[in-house]
This record gives structure tokens, C-alpha cells and sequence, in this order.
């Protein structure tokens, strides 16, 4: 197997080949790292960093491009390409310790030292440096799957980590199991991946989730079992951190941390994270990921959620209304709150099926736009247009309460859990949008038959300007009108009153 290709050393040189990676070669200072990262719109390599000359990474998912790249299509395509390698069927491939990249360095026991990492701090006020592009991998005994998720630790002690596990998950189903049997939860944490195993690790499918890897790679996927336990991660990895959460549960505190929403939250009682190995490739590089601060469309996390929230809407629509055409999340509200969906109805009503799929499919969703086809859901400028000329308040606006929502957004009241959502129907009322008044004016295009004059033209039939003068080859305009006012003279033409076509009388 190649395991090379899914490498992530090997996809930052596909991002310098395409103008898309910023390379520092001399040393860094960890300090530095995060204003560089918030300052860059591109991929950022460190060569040395930290005083021990680490090889560091940050910025890599954090444009739609740069995810385009790693999937190998256009930006506009990138929805369509990840429902199509969702169907196909996964193909996992364990191989052997000595056949896998990332254990070709291996440090166990007492060799096993966190503070040799590049952690960096990222957020001013954060509780301290911070493994923010953490993949982990556990098994779960109900289902016998393999859960692939994305969370932050921070850096504790030379071989502990605090981990974010407060947010409904299936790690923290499994880790809340553990406790109640008073266990501890083997873990195993891949740092440094192909952003297409980061975008697997923000999915939530009820699927053994190194299958939905395997998919989304488009081939097989080669894994390898921990050497201090049987948790199988990829074998191309960058570095594996393996160890457990300990069986005494919520008991360390943890943060402050900047969250997607781009706010902090506040200090939390956590597990603890316990390493007791660390493997990784001789020429590793390690990666970290951008998070919250005034910049939010330029992180990785508010791209992974866009990708994310806009797979699983297309889902939902797919079941409500007949033909959803696009569907698109901005980034810049982390990639949850706000959802551009455009679908062409076939019977009325089938907008607001589309504000209520949405709705009900995603907790995080607050905000809903739904547009007809004419509109692009990827340009502010159309979406503002739509806004303003197609949507009255007292009659297109649905707002709904009491839904489960998400905690850290700071509009909530305090103590109250549930939130309400609001969908903006910006379609034309059901058929409108074959009026004149309804229809987008774009440049002509003088397409049509020729004519030897603007009188055989008219002949033919009711035409509007732009194809008289195509009729008669003219590329002024003012020729025609000459014609056009001479039949006028005559008593010889007319308009349409509802299209302001020009026809010729009688």
C-alpha cells in the first residue's frame, strides 16, 4: 500500500505547488505561532520551531480552497464530491508494526514526554499550551466500532493532558459507561492527518467511523494496532498519542479556551488524558489547528464545520422537498448558525419544508435562507439582494422556540437550555417568478434568426429590442430604432403591454 499518498507531508507540497502554503524556514518561537497563523491566509510551514526545531503545521483546512484541493474538485464542487465518496463502500487494511509510517519512532514509559511537543498557547487567556488538532480514536464495546472525533487537550504535566468532554458526544457516552463500571477509557490520539481524515473526525453518522475514513479517501485506508493497546489508527499518520482517560472522571479543570463561536469559554472540570506512548515518523511533522478570534472564516474549525453542516442538511432536504439544488454554511459563524439553502419548488409550501428539515436536522442551526435556484447561495451580494427584495416580514419569516441548542452561544439567556430559530423565506411566492417583474436582468446576448429588415422580423412574431437588432445584424441599436420609429410614423407597430415586446399592428 502507498502510504505516502494520504500523507500529510505529501499534501503540503501539493499546497505549495498551488500558491497555497507560506513557509518560515528559519527558527520560531512557540509565542509567535498563533499571530502568524491569525495573520496568514495561507497554509503556514514551521521548519524550526520551538527550541527544539520541530516541524510545525497550522492553517491547512482553514480556506474552502485548500479543502477543495484535498478532494481534488472545484470549491463549488466540494459538497457533490463528498456525497459521492460517502457511498462507497469503506476498505480497511490493518497492517503490521514494522509496515507502519507512524510507529517508526516509538517512546513508551518515562521517554514519554509532552513538554518535547510544539504546544503552543493560541488564545490570550487560555488556561495554557494547547493540542488543538487532536483526532481520537476509541472503541466501543456496544457497537464494535471504532469512534473517530476532534477535540482539544491541554497540556497538563509531562504525561498528562486535559480533554474537552463536555458537549453530547459518543466519546463521552463511552467514557460516561466506563466510569459507571469504575474503568478507565483507552484512547489513542492522532496528531497530523490529510485534512480528509480531520473532515471524517467532524462527522457524526452512526458508522464505524474508520470505514467512513476509508470512504471519504476514496480507497483503502491502512491501520495499524497502538503498542500499548488495540486501538487501530491510521498507519500514515504523523503522530499517535496513546494512553487513557482515568477513571476518576470530571475532576481536573480545564481551559479557559477560545471556542469555534469565537468567544472564550470558561474554566470546565474535565477528565484527564493519561499518554503512555508516543509514536511517530522520523521526519514528522506536527500540526496544530486555528480556532475562534476575530478572523473566524480563516480557521480550520469553522471550515470543517461548514463541510460538516452542509453533508448533513443535504441529507435532511434530500427527505423533504423534492429538489434541493445547493446548499451553503458561511464560515464566519463558526459553520453552524447560519444555513443558505436554494431549492426549485414544485408544488407551494416547499421552502418552508426545507426551514423545517433544517430546523430539526441540526441543533446548532439558528438561522435558515432558502432561495430559489437564481440565487447563488455562495455570494453575500445575491443573498443581501435576495433578502431585501423578496422577502416580507409579516408574511416569510418563521420563528420557532424551545429547541435544544448550544450552550456556549452567548445570546442564550443565562440559565436557559433551549433556543429558538428563525427561517427567512426568500423565494418568489409560487409562480411569481414567471412574471417580467420577477425575472433578473442580465447583458443581452443578440442570439436569434436573421432578417433582412426589422419589418420581416416583426413578421415573425412579437420581439423584444435586443432581438430586433440581432435579427437584422445590428451591433448600434440606433439603426433599429430609426426603423422601429418610421413603422411608428405609419401606424404600423406597437408594444406589448405585459412583456413591452414590439409586434406590428393588425
Amino acid at each position: 500500500m502507498d502510504m505516502n499518498r494520504f500523507r500529510l507531508r505529501r499534501f503540503l507540497d501539493e499546497l505549495a505547488a498551488a500558491g497555497e502554503l507560506e513557509t518560515h524556514a528559519g527558527e520560531v518561537a512557540l509565542a509567535d505561532v498563533a499571530k502568524i497563523l491569525q495573520d496568514s491566509d495561507k497554509a503556514v510551514l514551521f521548519e524550526q520551531n520551538g527550541a527544539e526545531s520541530q516541524r510545525l503545521v497550522g492553517n491547512v483546512m482553514s480556506s474552502r480552497r485548500r479543502m477543495a484541493l484535498a478532494f481534488g474538485v472545484e470549491p463549488r464542487d466540494l459538497l457533490k464530491e463528498i456525497r459521492k465518496r460517502l457511498a462507497i463502500r469503506p476498505d480497511v487494511v490493518e497492517v503490521s508494526r514494522a509496515q507502519a509510517p507512524v510507529q517508526e519512532v516509538v517512546m513508551t514509559g518515562a521517554d514519554v514526554d509532552l513538554y518535547q511537543l510544539p504546544l503552543h498557547v493560541q488564545h490570550g487567556k487560555d488556561g495554557g499550551p494547547y493540542l488543538s488538532a487532536g483526532l481520537d480514536f476509541a472503541h466501543d464495546e456496544s457497537s464494535g466500532w471504532t469512534n473517530v472525533g476532534l477535540r482539544r487537550f491541554m497540556l497538563r504535566s509531562r504525561n498528562t493532558m486535559g480533554i474537552d468532554l463536555l458537549a453530547p458526544s459518543d466519546l463521552r457516552a463511552m467514557f460516561l459507561a466506563k466510569l459507571q463500571k469504575g474503568e478507565k477509557l483507552p484512547l489513542s490520539v492522532v496528531v497530523g492527518a490529510h485534512p480528509i481524515d480531520y473532515f471524517a473526525g467532524t462527522m457524526r453518522l452512526p458508522v464505524d467511523e474508520l470505514g467512513l475514513i476509508s470512504s471519504l479517501r476514496g480507497g483503502a485506508l491502512p491501520v495499524v494496532k497502538g503498542v500499548t493497546n488495540d486501538i487501530r489508527t491510521p498507519a500514515d499518520a504523523e503522530w499517535v498519542l496513546e494512553g487513557y482517560l482515568g477513571a476518576e472522571g470530571y475532576k481536573e479543570a480545564e481551559g479557559p479556551y477560545g471556542e469555534f463561536l469565537g468567544y472564550y469559554g470558561a474554566l470546565k472540570m474535565n477528565p484527564i488524558f493519561y499518554v503512555e506512548a508516543v509514536t511517530r515518523r522520523r521526519d514528522a511533522a506536527f500540526q496544530t489547528i486555528t480556532i475562534s478570534g476575530p478572523t473566524m472564516a480563516r480557521t480550520d474549525t469553522a471550515q470543517l464545520s461548514t463541510l460538516r453542516t452542509e453533508a448533513l442538511v443535504r441529507r435532511a432536504l434530500e427527505g423533504a422537498v423534492r429538489e434541493p439544488v445547493s446548499v451553503y454554511v458561511p464560515p464566519a459563524t463558526g459553520g453552524v448558525f447560519n444555513v443558505r439553502v436554494a431549492v426549485r419548488q414544485r408544488v407551494p409550501g416547499e421552502a418552508r419544508n426545507a426551514i423545517a428539515a433544517v430546523f430539526a436536522c441540526q441543533a446548532n442551526c439558528k438561522n435558515v435562507f432558502v432561495v430559489d435556484p437564481d440565487v447563488d447561495v455562495f455570494s453575500d451580494e445575491q443573498m443581501e439582494w435576495a433578502l431585501a427584495t423578496r422577502f416580507q416580514p409579516h408574511r416569510d419569516l418563521v420563528v420557532a422556540e424551545g429547541f435544544r441548542t448550544l450552550p456556549l452561544d452567548p445570546s442564550l439567556d443565562e440559565g436557559v437550555r433551549t433556543g429558538s430559530k428563525a427561517g427567512y423565506d426568500l423565494t418568489l411566492p409560487f409562480g411569481q417568478n414567471q412574471r417580467l417583474e420577477s425575472e433578473v436582468p442580465f447583458p443581452p446576448t443578440f442570439a436569434g434568426a436573421r432578417f433582412k429588415s426589422v419589418r420581416e422580423a416583426l413578421q415573425d412574431g412579437p420581439k423584444y429590442f435586443e432581438e430586433l437588432m440581432a435579427a437584422v445584424g445590428s451591433r448600434d441599436g440606433r439603426d433599429v430604432m430609426r426603423a422601429i420609429d418610421e413603422l411608428r410614423g405609419a401606424g404600423q407597430i406597437r408594444r406589448d403591454p405585459a412583456l413591452g415586446k414590439y409586434m406590428l399592428e393588425g
